[in-house]
């Protein structure tokens, strides 16, 4: 069977059927070529084994399960052309399972580098000696870490937040997440004074003063945007000596979600704070829990060395 004439076949049909782009037929025959060039005998004609060998051999050649799902997805479909045109009786692909992808860690923040870059916000909205414009955003940075790492919220959650529940000094506030759906999220009282703090200097700028939000700006939304405060976060962290490539809203979330699960909250309590809908997406966080389990075992079992 002619695997070369077949590929083309197959290339011609998408681009006159399916639309495809040139760079998605480029895409389709390079991998198809690739896997015709290994297998013996050629692509057209391989049988599963064939097909199964060939995907092993990439994963051993090192390529990311990402890029085997891909040779796979344009492997399945030039089968499914062959068997549709009658050029093939069977289709070898149809009991092959897709490479697991794998969830990649989150990216987080110890405790020891979580602790240096609060207090370095704390000592700089203390700081007498800054002008008032400084000052200003000195305080508001500051409120905004102590009270992403307090509660966990989702940087648009935070940038958003009502100024109500500053005015408040509740332990718990209610925040309307994704799906517009509501969950209850707890302050702790450093992060209630830094709020508080930043609410009595904001009152002080005509422009904020009358504002519905916490975190006001001179923007389309009315609030601080994500792309200010994630650039201020990573100048405090430079300042703090932690290196500001590895400082983003989204890590100090992480933070918090690991710090918690490290001292021994429940994943489903975290799974709450977060606001995931499904309990799938918090066990990311699983790697912490096998962490504290290890060490659980090792500090408290009396066969441990």
């Amino acid at each position: 069977m002619n695997s070369a004439a077949r590929i083309e076949a197959f290339l011609e049909m998408m681009s006159a059927e399916r639309g495809a782009a040139e760079n998605t037929l480029s895409s389709y025959r390079r991998d198809l070529e690739d896997a015709s060039n290994e297998i013996a005998g050629g692509l057209a004609g391989a049988a599963v084994a064939d097909i199964r060998a060939y995907l092993d051999d990439i994963a051993a050649r090192g390529f990311a399960p990402t890029s085997q799902a891909r040779k796979l997805s344009a492997i399945r479909q030039f089968f499914k052309f062959l068997y549709a045109e009658g050029l093939r009786g069977d289709d070898p692909t149809g009991t092959l399972d897709s490479p697991k992808k794998g969830r990649p860690l989150p990216k987080t923040m110890s405790e020891a580098d979580t602790g240096r870059l609060i207090d370095r916000a704390a000592t700089e909205a203390g700081d007498a000696g800054l002008d008032d414009s400084d000052s200003l955003a000195a305080l508001r940075l500051h409120a905004l870490v102590e009270v992403l790492y307090a509660t966990g919220l989702r940087v648009s959650e935070l940038v958003g937040l009502p100024v109500t529940v500053a005015q408040r000094d509740d332990r718990f506030f209610m925040v309307r997440g994704k799906g517009d759906k509501e969950r209850m999220v707890p302050l702790s009282a450093k992060a209630r004074t830094a709020m508080k703090t930043w609410l009595a200097a904001r009152s002080k700028v005509p422009a904020f003063a009358d504002s519905p939000f916490l975190f006001p700006a001179a923007s389309d939304s009315g609030y601080l945007s994500r792309q200010v405060f994630a650039r201020d976060l990573k100048g405090l962290a430079a300042r703090a000596g932690i290196a500001s490539a590895k400082i983003s809203p989204h890590v100090l979330r992480h933070a918090f979600a690991s710090h918690l699960l490290q001292n021994g909250a429940d994943l489903r309590a975290v799974q709450q704070l977060l606001g995931h809908a499904d309990i799938s997406t918090t066990q990311i966080y699983t790697h912490v829990l096998e962490e504290r389990l290890v060490r659980l075992v090792n500090d408290h079992h009396p066969l441990a060395d």
